[in-house]
Formats: structure tokens, C-alpha cells, sequence
């Protein structure tokens, strides 16, 4: 089956490429946001192939995955032809700034469109009003990074993309009362515009990161509100034990015995302190982690969940 999707959430496609499929991915001579093509920073399998618009036309597609709004004219134009198609809704409400009305009524943009609108959790799919379009829920799946975690440096990594910019919405704010707690190791993408006591920063390639944070005693994820952050998972993947913000699906995604979850930021630095002090805990938390995050998020039945869905929509 060819799928034409764009490349748009990377750590998302990652898993998705690794299907049975060909991914035709759009590639513009500026790889511009609408025409990225292959990740550079994650490693995608040949079947994840770069196409032009201009060889689209030419090109068979048996489904397209829409993800932005404005991809179903961009899919119009660019095939020259109507193909069946398929919204996966990334985000939360809100977090993208589409949609209209506030949580919990916030209108999805694709709402009636007379399409599937796929969420990545079922926290999504219950705040938005999708109206009369079919939805359903497949949840993330992660490529297995495999049980890496040492935990052999006495700080907590936190993983956040624009920490400045973003503010409240991944709970920037929250980390000055942490770090009175806790060292923290900041990841991500602008992370070195913090600058505050108790708190290093690093803008690392993804090939880095994992191994980076598996070597931070635990993980703190104080994301107020997203859909569910993949960094989590990735982290439970690895063995880290974590500390989570009980918001969206985090309450689903982190069971008993695997991290500690709470909307008290000051027992969230208390869990996150017992764990730097206590390491053979952090060791066993982390091994519960690893095996939660394979039951749930595991890659093949994340892929068995698209094969079916994209199977029936193409035929």
C-alpha cells in the first residue's frame, strides 16, 4: 500500500514508518514545513521515500493521512485527484491553535468533513467535539530504544521543546520550585533560554537523547497540558522511573508502582528527590515503567491498529 502523509510530528512517524507500507513523503526544494521529506535526526527505514509534488501526480496512493487542516486542498492539488483519506489528530485541544470554542467545546476543524478522525488518546478524542465524524483511538506506539537506563548521574531529566516560549502549557513555571528540590538536566530544542538556579540546559540530536536520559536518575514530566508526551513513554521505554503531572492521559499512561503522579507539584519533587537518594527504588520504578510502556505502546500493536484501519479506509 503507498501512504502519502507529511512529515510533521517526527517522533510519531517514526513509529509509523516502520509498517509494511511505502511512505511517500513530500519534499520541496526549501523543506519547508510542507515539504520536510525524510527526518534527518531519526533513523527511518527505505520505505519512508521522498516525492515531489510534481511526481505525485504520477504517482499511486491508496490512502492519505492527513494531520494540518490545510492538507486536504494541499492532497487535492498536489494528486490531481480525491484519494481516500484519513485526519490523525495529534494534540489536545488547543495545543494547535485550530479548532474553535474553549475546553471542553472546542469545535475540531475537521468536524463533519465526512472523513475518519483518528486520536492518539482517548483523553483527546473525549474533549473534542469531532460532531458527526467517525472517530476512533490509536494509541502512540514507540520504536523500543531497549532497557538502557543507569541512572548513574544524581539529577532528573526533563525533556521540553521551547521551554520559554511555551510557558504554563509545559509547565515552565513549575520548574524554579523543583530545581529547590531536585538538579534538573533540561532537554530540548531552545531549552538553553532558561536560565535558572539548580538547572542545566542541552539542545542534544535525537541520537544522543536517550542515552542521555537514561543516565539521569529519573525523569519529570511537568507538562501541563498536551496530549501525551512522547518523551514520557520514550523514557518508561528506556527504564527511567518517572514523575508525572496527573494531567491528560498521563492518569492512563503511568500505572501504580511505575512513577508517581500527582496535580501537587511539591509531592512530584518529593517522589523525584526520593528517587535520587534511593537508587535501587529508582531501578525497580524504572523495570515497572519499561514493562507498562511495552504493554501499551508497544510498536506492533500500534502497527496491527493502523493496518486495519488504513486496509479498510482504502478499499
Amino acid at each position: 500500500m503507498n501512504i502519502l502523509l507529511w512529515h510533521v510530528h517526527g517522533s510519531w512517524t517514526t513509529a509509523f514508518v516502520h509498517g509494511p507500507h511505502r511512505y511517500l513523503l513530500p519534499v520541496t526544494p526549501d523543506r519547508g514545513p510542507d515539504g520536510l521529506g525524510r527526518a534527518r535526526t531519526w533513523d527511518w527505514p527505505e520505505s519512508a521515500v521522498e516525492v515531489t509534488p510534481e511526481q505525485l501526480r504520477e504517482t499511486d496512493v491508496d490512502v492519505v493521512v492527513l494531520q494540518r487542516p490545510h492538507e486536504a486542498a494541499l492532497a487535492r492539488e498536489w494528486l490531481g485527484r480525491d484519494v481516500p483519506a484519513i485526519y490523525l489528530e495529534h494534540n489536545a485541544p488547543g495545543t494547535d491553535g485550530t479548532g474553535t470554542g474553549g475546553v471542553p467545546e472546542t469545535r475540531h476543524p475537521m468536524a463533519d468533513a465526512g472523513l475518519p478522525i483518528v486520536h492518539v488518546t482517548h483523553f483527546n478524542r473525549l474533549f473534542w467535539d469531532s460532531g458527526t465524524s467517525r472517530t476512533t483511538v490509536i494509541e502512540h506506539g514507540i520504536v523500543d530504544p531497549g532497557h538502557l537506563y543507569t541512572g548513574t548521574i544524581e539529577r532528573a531529566a526533563v525533556v521540553v521543546n521551547d521551554p520559554v516560549r511555551r510557558g504554563r502549557w509545559t509547565g515552565t513555571d513549575l520548574l524554579p520550585g523543583l530545581a529547590d528540590v531536585v538538579p534538573l538536566d533540561v532537554f530540548g530544542m531552545r531549552a538553553e533560554q532558561l536560565s535558572l538556579e539548580n538547572v542545566r540546559t542541552f539542545d542534544l540530536p535525537q541520537s544522543e537523547l536517550h542515552d542521555a536520559m537514561a543516565a539521569r536518575r529519573c525523569y519529570v514530566h511537568p507538562i501541563r497540558w498536551t496530549s501525551l508526551g512522547l518523551s514520557l513513554l520514550e523514557a518508561m521505554h528506556l527504564g527511567v522511573p518517572v514523575v508525572a503531572l496527573a494531567t491528560t492521559e498521563v492518569v492512563r499512561a503511568v500505572p501504580p508502582g511505575a512513577g508517581v503522579i500527582s496535580t501537587d507539584p511539591a509531592e512530584l519533587a518529593v517522589a523525584a528527590r526520593r528517587y535520587l537518594d534511593d537508587p535501587d527504588l529508582a531501578a525497580a520504578h524504572g523495570a515497572a515503567a519499561r514493562q507498562a510502556a511495552l504493554d501499551r505502546y508497544g510498536l506492533k500493536r500500534f502497527l496491527d491498529d493502523w493496518d486495519a484501519l488504513l486496509t479498510e479506509v482504502a478499499a
